[in-house]
Order: C-alpha cells, then structure tokens, then sequence
C-alpha cells in the first residue's frame, strides 16, 4: 500500500509564498501522474496542477504564471511551489498520486491527507 504524507501548508499574508510538499511512501510502486487540488467547504474539489510521468504540467487559469508544480522521481516527492499568493487561494490542498504497485502488481491511485493553505488579506 501506498501512504501520501503532505507538508508545507499554513497561514500567510496576500503576496506571499508557500512550498507544499507530498511524499509517497510504502510498497514499491512507481509513481505516473500527480495532481494537486484544493477545496473548500460546501465546494467540489479542483484540480490547481498536474504533472505527468514525463513531466508535462497542466495549470488552472486561475493560478497559471503563480503556482509551480514539480517532482522527484528520486524522492517520490512532489511540491507545489505558490507565489503571490491570493486570499481566494485559501483552502484545503490535497496531492493525488496514480501509479503502479509492483508489490500488488496493480495500478492504485492515492489522495493525501489534506493540508490547510490560509491567505490573509
């Protein structure tokens, strides 16, 4: 099995930069794409950015030229890098990972724990 433990988050004032950061640990697996979304009460939960195995990333509007998504194939680790960070970026962020467990020989796919990202205005 595969257990996704995410950092990183807090509370910060408009401006402002946060890393969140997601590493996978466990069975042997291999990781292929990952996202991060976010959510907030009573609102569905949506992608902010992907990355594929290849590393093509793809962005929401809302966050593209901000929000840097990257990975460590070598860590199984995946980051967020946020600059300029809004009040309306404020909510939960989750990291979700798809890949291959070589343990179970299956595919799985993994959502974190959920990190608490606060801008202040």
């Amino acid at each position: 099995q595969v257990q996704l433990v995410e950092s990183g988050g807090g509370l910060v004032q408009a401006g402002g930069s946060l890393r969140l950061s997601c590493v996978a640990s466990g069975s042997r697996f291999a990781i292929d794409s990952v996202g991060w979304y976010r959510q907030n009460p009573g609102k569905r939960r949506d992608l902010v950015a992907a990355i594929t195995a290849a590393g093509d990333t793809n962005y929401a509007d809302s966050v593209k030229g901000r929000f840097t998504i990257s990975r460590d194939n070598s860590k199984n680790t995946v980051s967020l890098q946020m600059d300029s960070l809004k009040p309306e970026d404020t909510a939960v962020y989750y990291c979700n990972v798809n890949g291959f467990n070589r343990d179970y020989d299956e595919f799985f796919e993994e959502w974190g724990q959920g990190i608490q990202v606060t801008v202040s205005s």
